[in-house]
């Protein structure tokens, strides 16, 4: 064990762990500065609510990440840890089904016995990339080869997702169903299934996801066409039609991104922040970043997690472990379109979806689960290293 560890360290990924560490404390400063004066104006709080909050949320966050760093990924294929990731997922679902709070239009968040509000769309993102490759892999040393695993050999996990899917669906999380849509499809497609059970695959899931689409349109059309989502649309195709009403989120973002041009105006000193962003400490951070620190600010936040998704995909792509590749591909995946959905929607790309900037803006459920994430990145990263050296 001891020898174990002595070689693991060694070819540890600093660099993975760096880049995460900077940007989760780089985020707590602008938090703590783009969340004074919602604390106090909106809130009535301690300025320094927001801060408090996600500082506990990093501690937490940080336990999470080095269990996840020195547990051996190979685990992650272990049948009792798929069944009780399988049993927590279901439970998180029902009760969101029963129990499920409402915020911006969404049904998407469960109180935990009143200590923390969570979000099963979060845990399902994580979920999904786990179970999809654990399952798989299982399979894979079952039968000899994941070239030999047929559909019959993937209908559990799918038929898993797509109970998720359409409990998100629901929701009317678009957002969130979106990458969970997206991560699913990447590990199937880097799993290493043949060609004709990975188009068996997708025909099912193609014919399902219009009949899935066509029923929630039917039975939740006012609410996944509600005034605010409406305005989502309508600001995106011209926010500035409109901005005192639908662009109005969109426009001040953009003052906010132009005030700051090269330099910023300083740490702290953003305008907009104060009651004209919306959401300053989470969907809309990136912008109070912008208009404080200028290009600089930006930079730090988009190089790094360029560095860590450009990482995973290049493990996934150099690794011979299958296991190895999906869990690679699946959280690079996950990192890197919710930060394209984030800034895509706060630059007028896309239409507004309220999804976080990954490391970066306040929330307890996120930092947490993207903290496992990074913790089996880094540990995939690091057993690369030792099998290179083999």
């Amino acid at each position: 064990m001891k020898q174990y560890f002595k070689n693991y360290f060694r070819n540890f990924d600093y660099g993975l762990l760096f880049v995460y560490i900077l940007l989760m404390l780089f985020g707590l400063v602008m938090i703590y500065s783009s969340s004074i004066w919602v604390s106090i104006i909106q809130y009535d709080a301690n300025p320094n609510f927001y801060y408090n909050r996600q500082l506990v949320n990093i501690i937490l966050a940080l336990i999470l990440f080095t269990v996840a760093v020195i547990t051996p990924y190979k685990r992650l294929s272990n049948k009792s840890i798929l069944g009780l990731l399988l049993a927590v997922m279901f439970i998180l679902e029902l009760w969101l089904l029963i129990a499920g709070n409402s915020v911006n239009g969404s049904r998407s968040w469960i109180s935990l016995f009143g200590l923390m509000n969570f979000q099963p769309s979060e845990f399902a993102k994580l979920f999904i990339i786990i179970f999809f490759a654990g399952t798989f892999y299982r399979k894979s040393v079952n039968r000899g080869s994941m070239q030999l695993l047929t559909f019959d050999d993937v209908s559990y996990p799918l038929g898993m997702w797509l109970f998720i899917v359409l409990v998100v669906g629901f929701e009317t999380d678009l957002g969130a169903l979106v990458i969970i849509v997206a991560i699913a499809l990447v590990v199937v497609i880097t799993s290493g299934l043949r060609g004709k059970t990975l188009g068996r695959i997708f025909g099912l899931l193609s014919a399902l996801g219009v009949v899935g689409m066509i029923g929630i349109l039917i039975f939740k059309w006012d609410t996944v066409f509600n005034a605010s989502r409406r305005g989502r649309i309508t600001s995106y195709l011209d926010p500035f039609s409109d901005p005192l009403n639908s662009g109005y989120h969109v426009v001040n973002g953009y003052y906010a991104i132009g005030a700051g041009g090269l330099e910023g105006r300083g740490l702290g000193q953003s305008i907009q922040k104060l009651g004209y962003v919306p959401e300053p400490q989470t969907d809309f951070i990136m912008a109070i970043i912008a208009e404080e620190l200028g290009i600089f600010g930006v930079s730090i936040v988009i190089l790094g997690l360029g560095f860590i998704v450009m990482r995973g995909y290049y493990i996934a792509m150099s690794t011979k472990d299958p296991l190895a590749r999906m869990l690679a591909a699946g959280i690079s995946t996950w990192i890197g379109l919710q930060t394209f959905i984030n800034l895509g929607g706060l630059s007028g790309l896309i239409p507004l979806t309220g999804v976080t900037l990954p490391f970066i803006s306040y929330g307890g459920t996120s930092i947490l689960l993207l903290s496992v994430a990074m913790g089996i990145l880094i540990n995939v990263s690091t057993h690369h290293k030792l099998e290179k050296r083999k």
